[in-house]
């Protein structure tokens, strides 16, 4: 191939790559985005059911969502943890983060968190939390108040009732609410205080009835969610951000026990 050749076949190739950057950066260009959720164990139906729902209007997106400890989540997010959006059983958590400035404008409230008492081999509708004292009830499962918000919740309501003392020996802790369900279902407690929206599931429901625990014994379950900075240019993010609004989402969200905020105006 003689020089004009090359030169010319130079040319052409940086045609071709400016072309690329080009539309790289040009608007639609990221279609096929990918978004990570972190969020709440208490969400996992309820959430499952709304990305289903998102992912219809976007096919050509990507949405995963890991649940686990809303605390553990903060500190994963602080140390540089790979999630777009983060939703947290306990709005402090997402609030701390952005007045650090690692959030991408304000914690949005979506949901109130209701404790309640379940059991598959005893009809917990009939049970209180003063009846929990009774050793012959056997093993409690509660999250772990350190980092999980229905933990927390879970021993301010025993404490509150005067039975704490009673119980401690008898505790088991969940790393996160879904596990605390799982260690009754699976007959290591049995009895649990877990999150109403996972009481709702028809896989548990069909298990086991459930006592709605008097929030006036806990300080209130606030829910809240932030986009995280590394969302920032990520329209899918954004998008799922501005859905979890929506008037479909918050039908999801009731219809598993969550309390709604008012509508944004």
């Amino acid at each position: 191939m003689g020089f004009g050749n090359r030169l010319g076949w130079r040319a052409l190739t940086g045609a071709f790559a400016l072309l690329g950057a080009l539309l790289a950066f040009a608007p639609g260009a990221r279609a096929a985005e990918r978004v990570m959720v972190a969020a709440a164990s208490d969400l996992k139906f309820a959430l499952d059911e709304i990305v289903a729902d998102f992912r219809r209007a976007h096919p050509d997106g990507t949405i995963e969502v890991v649940y686990g400890s809303s605390g553990k989540f903060a500190t994963q997010i602080r140390q540089g943890g790979p999630f777009d959006l983060y939703f947290s059983a306990d709005i402090a958590y997402p609030r701390a983060l952005e007045a650090d400035g690692l959030a991408l404008g304000r914690t949005r409230p979506y949901a109130l968190g209701r404790i309640v008492l379940w059991s598959r081999t005893r009809d917990a509708r009939t049970l209180t939390l003063q009846d929990l004292a009774d050793p012959a009830l056997g093993r409690i499962a509660i999250a772990n108040p350190r980092h999980a918000p229905y933990g927390k919740r879970a021993e301010e309501a025993l404490r509150a009732a005067g039975v704490w003392e009673a119980v401690q020996s008898r505790l088991v802790q969940g790393e996160n609410i879904a596990q605390t369900a799982q260690f009754v279902q699976t007959g290591n407690a049995a009895v649990g205080i877990i999150a109403l929206s996972l009481a709702l599931n028809p896989a548990l429901a069909a298990q086991g009835g459930y006592h709605l625990i008097d929030d006036a014994l806990h300080a209130p379950l606030e829910q809240g969610f932030i986009l995280t900075r590394r969302a920032e240019g990520n329209a899918l993010a954004a998008a799922f951000a501005e859905f979890i609004g929506s008037e479909p989402a918050r039908a999801v969200l009731q219809r598993y026990g969550f309390v709604l905020p008012a509508a944004a105006q």
